[in-house]
C-alpha cells in the first residue's frame, strides 16, 4: 500500500476516472451496436452525428484511440450508405 498522501490521492483519482471511462466506453459501444442494428436509412442518418460526437469526445479524452474512433466512424458511414 502507498505511504505518501499524494500517491493515495493519485490512486483515488485513477479509480474514479476508470469508472467514468468504463461508463462512457460502454455507452458508446451500445450506441454503435444500436446504429449497426438499424435497418432504416433515415433513422441511421439521424443517429450517426450523435455517435460520431461521442466517439470524438472519447478519443479526445484518450478513453479510446483516435484511430479506433476514425475506423468506427468510417465503418458506420459505409454501413449507412449501403442501406436503402
Amino acid at each position: 500500500m502507498a505511504n505518501h498522501k499524494s500517491s493515495l490521492k493519485r490512486i483515488r483519482q485513477s479509480e474514479s476516472r476508470q469508472m467514468e471511462n468504463k461508463y462512457y466506453a460502454k455507452t458508446v459501444r451500445n450506441a454503435v451496436k444500436k446504429l449497426r442494428t438499424t435497418t432504416e436509412k433515415a433513422a441511421a442518418t439521424e443517429q450517426y452525428p450523435k455517435v460520431v460526437a461521442l466517439l470524438d469526445k472519447l478519443a479526445k479524452k484518450n478513453v479510446i484511440h483516435q484511430n479506433k474512433a476514425s475506423n468506427l466512424k468510417s465503418k458506420l458511414a459505409l454501413y449507412i450508405n449501403t442501406l436503402s
